[in-house]
């Protein structure tokens, strides 16, 4: 998700462990003032201001007549808990999605070359975030985003930032670009298959065929697009690669890895790291860095300015690393 959603790194939370009965036990938090009729009246009061079609916002709004408890409920008990890469890995890159990825693939193959044509993105990338953020558009939440964004905004606790992306999001409703009842997503508003937020929507979206009206829900060759299209104003380079599995000795220190800790192929070839086959690399003048997140004994990668690209799709190490192997196996 664009902005973000509530992942751990790409591994979506939202549904986890929530039961019907409880859902009914959560109110708005004491934090929001007023009642959430007063609170939508003022939305549809500032959302006119900015010029958004009094009908767009009342058809909008019509989708939510009280805040909903099973979006409080999954923002406010997210699982907390820790993966070693290994286990998330093993959660986010299975076999069903690298063959759902293929398939995916194949039947979108000649789009996907224009895309990278246009965009000067790879399709590796674009094939990874796609998989892990929606499974190829599998799963792309069935959430009213216009709701479960005035739930959030009225709750109090991020009530700037999700009123924010509610304003955005009545915008996009009101350029037409989707119906408010076609506006689905997670239970905090990331949307469609690349689960973009409203505000990346507005800044990232990209319609394959030029016009202003990229549909992110069921076309693919919109998503393919504004996937690509938000690597490429993030300065993906195209044609070099994110990173790649390395050898690293066990006896080099953890604290010497990492993203922050860049040196030059040849100067890690001089501390003992190696190709995965355990080949010297091509290229010493090349910088990089290494990463090794389970320590001695775990797999280490060998990561490169692009993988700093795909970081700010989500900025965590773990998603990062999932979307470029989710690419390498999928193309």
């Amino acid at each position: 998700m664009i902005g973000r959603r509530a992942t751990l790194g790409g591994l979506a939370l939202a549904g986890a462990g929530v039961s019907s009965a409880s859902l009914h036990s959560v109110p708005a938090r004491a934090g929001a003032t007023g009642s959430y009729a007063s609170f939508l009246a003022g939305i549809r009061s500032q959302a006119t201001a900015l010029g958004v079609s009094p009908d767009i916002v009342r058809e909008a709004l019509a989708l939510t007549s009280e805040p909903n408890a099973k979006v409080l409920k999954l923002d406010r008990h997210q699982p907390e808990f820790t993966l070693t890469w290994a286990q998330y890995r093993t959660r986010v890159i299975s076999q069903g999605k690298i063959d759902a990825g293929r398939a995916a693939l194949a039947a979108n193959g000649t789009t996907l070359a224009e895309v990278e044509s246009r965009s000067g993105t790879d399709r590796q990338p674009i094939m990874g975030i796609w998989g892990l953020e929606s499974f190829y558009g599998k799963l792309t939440g069935n959430f009213s985003v216009v709701d479960a964004l005035a739930t959030l905004a009225f709750d109090g606790r991020r009530s700037a930032f999700f009123r924010a992306e509610l304003l955005k999001s009545l915008k996009i409703l009101n350029e037409r670009r989707i119906s408010p009842a076609g506006m689905t997503g997670s239970y905090a508003g990331a949307m469609g298959q690349p689960q973009f937020m409203p505000s990346a929507y507005l800044q990232y979206a990209k319609a394959f065929d030029g016009s202003e009206r990229a549909d992110i829900w069921k076309t693919i060759p919109d998503v393919m697009m504004s996937i690509a299209n938000y690597l490429a104003r993030c300065g993906w380079r195209t044609g070099e690669p994110w990173g790649q599995e390395i050898q690293v000795p066990d006896s080099l220190a953890q604290a010497e890895l990492g993203r922050e800790h860049t040196r030059t192929l040849a100067a890690w070839t001089q501390a003992g790291v190696r190709r995965k086959d355990g080949t010297a690399f091509t290229r010493g003048d090349v910088e990089g860095a290494v990463l090794r997140p389970d320590g001695p004994g775990g797999q280490a990668f060998m990561v490169y300015h692009n993988f700093s690209v795909i970081r700010r799709y989500n900025p965590s190490d773990f998603y990062a690393l999932g979307v470029g192997l989710m690419g390498n196996l999928t193309t």
